[in-house]
């Protein structure tokens, strides 16, 4: 990790929550606010690290944020994208990091200390309502997961999990139909899902004639009513 000093105004608009705030308003936050780079495959936090009270966002790169069971596997929580916040109990909580954040490629990382980021609510409280939107989603999203664990099949499971990425990232049309933007390997999907590597790849091949999978995580989509058909039956026959 390299701490590369404090930011600038181009960073902090790299931050969705601070994207349509003036210059102005986001001046004040510079001297508060500090960028650090880490490299591929480099802990940000461990479970259980404690984390100073600031705001962290990501400018750059993709993070990971995962947690280890006292057996060893593992379960991929969520992927952070470029622009969106993270470690919510920093701000929120007690302080303390409830999984490990890992980054997938290089990246950097924003941070800015709590007070200063009350002065600039004081001034702009719709950034307040921002942040609780995007802490809630993350709710939501968590509620959705333990949700399939408890009782879903791990093939609705898979489908929601494509589409959630499709809504979440999008996607772009190609001759095979419709590739989603971001990538997802196997052991991503089977740790995300609750799954195992050699359950994942033999979802997909039942999936064959509706979704394909390239190497390095590439999905494309060839039909998407059949594929939320095939959601639907899979939960119709488990009632």
């Amino acid at each position: 990790m390299i701490v590369k000093g404090c930011s600038s105004i181009d960073h902090l608009q790299q931050i969705s929550i601070f994207q349509n705030l003036a210059p102005i308003q986001l001046r004040s936050l510079i001297p508060f606010s500090y960028v650090r780079q880490y490299q591929a495959d480099e802990i940000v936090m461990g479970e259980g690290d404690y984390i100073p009270q600031q705001l962290h966002g990501l400018i750059t790169g993709k993070l990971e944020i995962k947690k280890i069971a006292d057996n060893g596997k593992e379960t991929i929580i969520r992927l952070i994208p470029a622009g969106e916040l993270f470690a919510a109990p920093a701000i929120f909580g007690n302080g303390i990091s409830p999984a490990t954040v890992i980054c997938q490629v290089e990246s950097q990382v924003l941070t800015i200390d709590r007070q200063a980021l009350l002065q600039v609510i004081s001034q702009a409280p719709e950034i307040s309502l921002k942040i609780l939107e995007v802490f809630n989603q993350r709710l939501q999203q968590l509620h959705n997961t333990i949700h399939g664990l408890i009782s879903e099949r791990a093939m609705v499971r898979l489908i929601k999990l494509i589409k959630y990425y499709r809504d979440r990232d999008g996607s772009q049309t190609v001759t095979e139909g419709e590739l989603l933007n971001i990538k997802l390997p196997y052991y991503q999907i089977a740790r995300s899902i609750g799954i195992t590597y050699e359950e994942c790849a033999r979802l997909f091949k039942q999936l064959k004639e509706i979704v394909m999978y390239q190497r390095g995580g590439k999905i494309i989509v060839r039909d998407w009513q059949k594929l939320i058909a095939v959601a639907q039956s899979q939960t119709t026959d488990s009632e």
